[in-house]
């Protein structure tokens, strides 16, 4: 029976009580102090030892939050999720309490933060609403929404270290925060929510046969691939298919070979736009829906929300091996914190990720979850080349706003300067003048902030057009009538801000206008990819940008070349595909050929790079998860600093005692690093003698002690087998025969390396050794970088390996 009761004093005992039972523990305060963690601290950890899923989210603004306990709440257990909201400015004042049990639903929703007066003595007004399941189901899934969304990040020894410098600055810069708290709250930036309510969605249109639905285009050769990916014995891989080619039918035909399928999704609406796409194709399997609000779990496929799934109670509503088959839709998302449970949690046969958009720049770290395996690749340049995509006309337009001097956030600028930059009429009649030369009949604007979106709908309609501003906070126009609106002509644009970048989609938009500057390549190739879908009368789509000196502007028009190369990564003007045509302002091109001339040095980037991934990681990440993870390209720190180890060393990563290791064996590390592999066997004999152990892999080993673990390694994964042991001499030792593998190690790895290695390593009488000595104190730190260097070194040959053989 539900219950809602009004509590105006001691809080903290009613939370401690249902923090002590509970399975699932969510908080969400503005404010974090020292005073309010010490309060709860024992009851959390009890819960944390009990196993409840624990996720908190404090928010940083005004600096409030101290430091302090922050720190305490990182020293609590390893297993609570702690994430901060980065608010830029815009007030932040949530305050609630969510507690899942076996017995009861319990939501306390008024106005005490995480503080001792708070929750014990001060004057505080709040609501327990206890077993109103739809109103608990909506506050959860709203809490996950702030949790995940992208203006939170982390909390991890990183993260803490850059939150207290900025602390200690704004509290030096504003030592009268109250009167700085009251100008703040009467600021409103009008910013976008990432989480929209759920639009209109466009269905993608498949080809419809009297008997049944099937594959067309690039659908075809992507399960050939992915059936090749089958036969050589990959459990995961990644596809990566342009916007408007079918990704969802695909998925769906992919699945017709499985039993138990899961799909997941970060959007409600892509949901069910996917239930719908795979009931077309098998209507004789049973279909569930998994997320805030419905929950059909007992089905042969169902469709989850992560932001669900986040949460231990519902993840656990299903066994590890349930699923023979896991898809997750909009791969790039994956490598974000609410996915990561539910992909560590599930043991599924196959694990299926399907994208537009997976750019290495942005985001390198989706590849690390289907192992670097992408099965197939076809991206929007090669479908213009195959007509299965429109063609696009390019304008870029100089925009002489000065970014330089506006402040940048890590992934973005900051909104409020941003917006004084552009609230201004004279940059708005040159991008009026800039889309009435040269636009057609259905533009979509996209825009920084919903109150630019709004300054810029009002000022074309002033100069007499029709417009409207599509956003969160839209009150007059909805979602689903402004799309009708524009593709009936009308309007004639509509300004948005996000809603738009992925799962939803309007054929007929044949202009694209970019108001905002270009934060992140992978948004931007999935705004390109709104105007390019096929439809009667659009014979190509002309993309209006303003580009300024803003971040990334000198290495966007890259997207846009079929012939990259290594050497090209700068091109302002790229190879097009056929039919395609760009256009810049003589100031424009002036502005590129500057900008690429003053980039960073190399080893600069290189470190700011590394620095990025340390912070979302939270420590000093191995060399695989460099590789994996990091946005320059691994073989970088190899080239400028001869190894991953020279390059900690170089930057002051290593601690004293690391560096005396580095200094003693760094010729061992360069060798490793850098000894040449036509195939792997160098390496795999390495990790044979890596196998015994800290106190022991250096020691001699033979052909023969190699042999069992050296077959095993290659023939165990299919992939393996064919790229590196299918020649005619090793096919023949396909059945394990010691006396040939043993040749097989003595003539090609141990042989060539210790002929190559300048006296580290020798090979006589069948005995393979490291002329070296190791200190007994060094024993650790020397065999976990060797195991670090080999590891990487094997990850990054086959992988490279495969893409040749994709290709060939």
């Amino acid at each position: 029976m539900s219950k809602v009761q009004l509590i105006t004093h001691d809080l903290g005992s009613e939370l401690i009580e249902k923090i002590e039972c509970a399975d699932t523990v969510c908080i969400l305060s503005s404010f974090v102090m020292k005073s309010g963690v010490h309060y709860l601290k024992e009851a959390i950890k009890r819960a944390a030892q009990n196993g409840a899923d624990i996720k908190i989210c404090t928010g940083d603004y005004l600096y409030i939050t101290q430091p302090e306990a922050l720190e305490e709440l990182l020293s609590i257990d390893e297993r609570i999720s702690i994430r901060i909201w980065k608010s830029n400015g815009v007030s932040f004042h949530p305050k609630a309490y969510l507690f899942q049990s076996t017995e009861h639903d319990t939501l306390f929703i008024g106005s005490s933060n995480l503080s001792r007066s708070a929750l014990n003595h001060g004057v505080e007004w709040n609501l327990s609403v206890r077993d109103e399941k739809e109103v608990f189901d909506e506050a959860l899934t709203e809490f996950l929404n702030v949790f995940y969304s992208d203006r939170t990040g982390s909390l991890n020894k990183e993260t803490l270290a850059e939150y207290k410098t900025a602390y200690n600055e704004y509290h030096r810069k504003y030592p009268n925060l109250s009167r700085k708290w009251t100008e703040l709250e009467e600021l409103d930036l009008m910013l976008p929510s990432k989480e929209e309510n759920q639009p209109q969605v466009v269905l993608e249109d498949p080809v419809v046969y009297e008997s049944a639905i099937q594959p067309r285009f690039a659908q075809i050769e992507a399960l050939e691939e992915l059936n090749k990916t089958l036969e050589e014995e990959y459990n995961k891989a990644l596809v990566v298919m342009a916007t408007g080619l079918g990704k969802t039918y695909l998925a769906g035909f992919f699945a017709q070979n499985y039993k138990k399928i899961l799909f997941v999704a970060h959007r409600e609406e892509i949901l069910y736009q996917a239930r719908d796409s795979f009931k077309r194709i098998m209507p004789e399997k049973q279909y569930g829906i998994y997320n805030g609000k419905i929950k059909e779990s007992q089905a042969d496929a169902v469709f989850a929300s992560i932001y669900t799934l986040s949460i231990k109670k519902h993840l656990e509503q299903f066994q590890p091996d349930e699923f023979d088959l896991i898809i997750v839709d909009e791969f790039h998302h994956a490598a974000a914190d609410s996915y990561k449970s539910a992909l560590e949690y599930f043991q599924p046969r196959f694990l299926l990720g399907i994208t537009a958009t997976p750019d290495r720049n942005d985001n390198r770290d989706v590849y690390a979850i289907c192992d670097g395996n992408v099965a197939f690749r076809l991206d929007f340049l090669e479908a213009i080349n195959r007509r299965w995509l429109a063609p696009f006309k390019y304008l870029g337009v100089y925009d002489d706003t000065d970014y330089s001097q506006i402040t940048w956030l890590g992934n973005r600028y900051d909104e409020e300067e941003l917006l004084l930059a552009q609230l201004k009429e004279e940059l708005a009649l040159k991008v009026l003048r800039a889309w009435e030369e040269n636009k057609q009949a259905k533009t979509l604007s996209f825009c920084s902030s919903i109150r630019q979106a709004d300054f810029l709908s009002n000022f074309f309609n002033k100069h007499g057009h029709k417009t409207v501003s599509l956003h969160s906070q839209q009150t007059g126009t909805s979602r689903k009538n402004a799309i009708s609106q524009l593709s009936k002509g009308e309007i004639d644009i509509i300004f948005t801000v996000d809603l738009f970048n992925e799962g939803v989609d309007i054929p007929s938009v044949d202009t694209l206008l970019f108001v905002r500057p270009t934060e992140s390549l992978t948004v931007f190739t999935q705004q390109i990819g709104r105007g390019l879908r096929l439809h009667p009368g659009k014979e190509a789509c002309v993309i209006i940008d303003l580009i300024g000196n803003y971040r990334n502007a000198d290495i966007k028009l890259s997207l846009f070349d079929t012939e990259p190369g290594e050497g090209k990564t700068r091109n302002i003007q790229p190879t097009l595909p056929e039919f395609c045509t760009i256009n810049l302002d003589v100031n424009v091109i002036d502005l590129l050929q500057e900008m690429s001339r003053k980039r960073q040095p190399r080893r600069e980037k290189l470190l700011n790079d590394y620095l990025e991934l340390k912070k979302e990681l939270g420590r000093r990440p191995t060399y695989l998860e460099l590789h994996l993870k990091g946005r320059s390209d691994s073989p970088q720190y190899k080239q400028e600093f001869q190894s991953y180890f020279g390059f900690l060393r170089w930057a002051e990563e290593l601690t004293d005692r690391e560096v005396e290791v580095f200094d003693r064996y760094e010729d061992w590390f360069n060798e490793v690093e850098r000894t040449g592999m036509a195939k792997s066997y160098k390496m795999v004999v390495l990790l044979a003698m890596l196998e015994r152990g800290q106190l022991y892999w250096f020691d001699d080993i033979t052909s023969n002690q190699t042999a069992p673990f050296f077959h095993h390694y290659l023939m165990e994964k299919e992939y393996r087998k064919r790229i590196d042991f299918s020649d005619k001499v090793a096919q023949k030792l396909w059945n394990y025969d010691e006396k040939g593998v043993s040749k097989l190690i003595s003539t090609m790895p141990m042989t060539k390396w210790s002929g190559s290695s300048k006296g580290l390593i020798s090979f006589d009488n069948d005995t393979f050794s490291l002329n070296f000595d190791v200190a007994k104190a060094d024993e650790e730190i020397l065999f976990n970088w060797t195991k670090e260097i080999c590891e990487y070194r094997l990850h990054y040959h086959f992988e490279r390996k495969a893409k040749n053989f994709q290709t060939h």
